[in-house]
């Protein structure tokens, strides 16, 4: 048996180098059978173009798996990086985790 939802909290910078290290592990894990993933940025304090093209590619190859991914816990930063671009409108974004689980009846 798999769980439907997984969440991954990742930390420090979101660059070029961590994002593919990120993408990598949220492909595995929904190819391991997991259909949702909730990627909780709490602990991420900077994001730079390359770690958001990275959620975008990631995004899309979630998708294309028949997946869905998540964000919630944005800091400051990030979440104005994500609504300057726009972003905020592409990805299922959330306060925290307790807003996600009441939104989608789960319990990560």
């Amino acid at each position: 048996m798999t769980d439907t939802v997984r969440a991954i909290q990742p930390e420090g910078i979101l660059d070029s180098v961590n994002s593919n290290s990120l993408r990598r592990e949220i492909i595995d894990t929904i190819d391991r059978g997991v259909k949702t993933v909730l990627l909780d940025l709490q602990d991420i304090t900077f994001m730079n173009s390359s770690g958001m093209g990275a959620l975008v590619a990631t995004l899309k190859a979630v998708k294309a798996a028949g997946g869905q991914l998540a964000l919630c816990s944005l800091s400051d930063q990030v979440r104005i990086i994500f609504e300057l671009s726009r972003m905020d409108r592409i990805f299922q974004v959330y306060q925290d985790r307790q807003e996600f689980e009441e939104k989608n009846s789960v319990k990560v």
